[in-house]
């Protein structure tokens, strides 16, 4: 008997898994005991790290997308279609078109969308023309031509709520604002504003006390605690729930994100805003056993990155195999994510954590680096631009990226701040809405 193993979803989560499991599982797949089907509803692949540089000229769209099948490993059945929600309790999935996949294994890795929507009057008077998002690829570009003729004012970058994709995203086009003003020549005319529902403008306790200069010397402006409740885009004003408000001439607002409409469709199997509830550590989902999620999809407290997909890959291809076998499932996966961030004048920085460790100084990924943690280097900024030549070539391909494990390791940071640092962390929290990146 053939058994079936459906992916849906064939964005970075979900590629990478189709190709770790046709490699897996080759002869079995080739001898018809397994049968791998990916399900997904649209045509281009986006890179999605790529977005935060189209508003700054660094890259055009058509660099960012590539079409989905032939990322897709050859075993693998492309199915092209909605899908109208999972029946867990008889393991199937019903698509849009009335088609019906039975699966014995399911992975969830659907990814997250904005929800511009969620907000009262954000996409009403103003969007596209004073207001832009540039998590997509219509959003980022409409925002490109904006910045190219904004003769200066207030320009808000505001984050709606948490999680979002790519946590840092938002500081860094602050950040990138700065140079592409100074480089225009008219950063003095340019007050940025940053705007964030959090305490503080990084959620974790090393990068605020290590990167807080960073908004000083950028002078980037901090408004922390403001729970966005709606936009008034005609008269530039962008106002929280107790009716704080904040004046802007350009806003690029981070909108609240959801996961997959079909979850909320599907009995038990996401949460409010449609996020698959899964086991932070197995990545299973609480549903049912033979349901898995991966990547933006979940509502594990990780980062909503790239880099992270690609860790969790590593460690659920084991389990999958462990469930196949019919053995226990391993609690591996540590939340483990690293990221660049971009901090304008061709320089970044990076981070390296977990659900328990914050990021620390020291060096990447060995001891004697070559990259340096949470300090700007160039190196750091060449690394970042050299990340999409790794994700099509390295990570979709599902590759491990030598010298860099898929567990958080200690090599090469300061070992007394991990000490340090570890005693102040809290326990990672297991809430749908837990605020996750920096």
């Amino acid at each position: 008997m053939t058994r079936q193993i459906v992916i849906l979803g064939a964005g970075t989560a979900g590629t990478i898994m189709a190709n770790r499991i046709a490699r897996t599982y080759r002869r079995d797949i080739r001898a018809g005991r397994i049968a791998l089907t990916v399900v997904d509803e649209d045509g281009p692949h986006l890179y999605q790290p790529g977005l935060l540089f189209l508003p700054f000229g660094r890259y055009r769209p058509e660099q960012l997308v590539k079409t989905k099948k032939p990322l897709l490993p050859r075993d693998a059945r492309y199915v092209r279609g909605g899908i109208e929600r999972v029946d867990p309790d008889a393991s199937t999935v019903h698509l849009e078109s009335g088609t019906t996949i039975g699966y014995d294994v399911l992975l969830v890795a659907t990814g997250s969308h904005i929800a511009p929507e969620e907000t009262e009057g954000l996409t009403g008077p103003g969007w596209r023309e004073k207001v832009f998002d540039f998590y997509t690829l219509e959003g980022a570009t409409a925002l490109r031509d904006a910045l190219a003729k904004f003769p200066g004012g207030r320009l808000v970058v505001n984050v709606v709520e948490m999680p979002i994709k790519c946590p840092v995203a938002p500081l860094e086009f602050a950040f990138l604002a700065d140079d592409f003003f100074t480089r225009r020549g008219i950063r003095d005319r340019v007050e940025i504003t940053y705007v964030t529902p959090l305490d503080g403008a990084f959620t974790k306790a090393t990068c605020s006390h290590a990167l807080a200069y960073l908004l000083e010397q950028k002078q980037v402006h901090l408004v922390t605690e403001f729970a966005a409740g709606r936009v008034d885009g005609a008269g530039g004003k962008l106002y929280a729930w107790d009716d704080t408000e904040v004046p802007f001439d350009l806003l690029v607002t981070i909108p609240a994100h959801k996961g997959a409409d079909f979850i909320g469709r599907s009995a038990g199997l996401g949460d409010e805003m449609n996020f698959v509830l899964t086991d932070p550590h197995t990545l299973q989902a609480r549903r049912a056993p033979n349901i898995f999620a991966i990547g933006d999809a979940t509502n594990v407290p990780a980062s909503k990155a790239g880099s992270v997909a690609h860790f969790e890959a590593e460690e659920l291809i084991e389990n999958l195999t462990r469930f196949l076998d019919g053995r226990p499932l391993e609690p591996s996966f540590d939340g483990h994510a690293n990221c660049f961030i971009e901090t304008g004048h061709d320089r970044a920085l990076l981070i390296d954590f977990n659900y328990e460790l914050e990021p620390v100084h020291g060096r990447f990924p060995f001891a004697w680096g070559p990259v340096p943690l949470l300090r700007e280097s160039r190196l750091n900024h060449l690394g970042k631009l050299f990340f999409r030549w790794i994700y099509w070539n390295v990570l979709l391909p599902g590759r491990a990226i030598p010298g860099v494990p898929a567990r958080m390791s200690p090599v090469g940071k300061h070992t007394m701040e991990m000490d340090q640092v570890s005693r102040q962390a809290p326990p990672p929290q297991h809430k749908a809405h837990a605020p996750t990146g920096v």
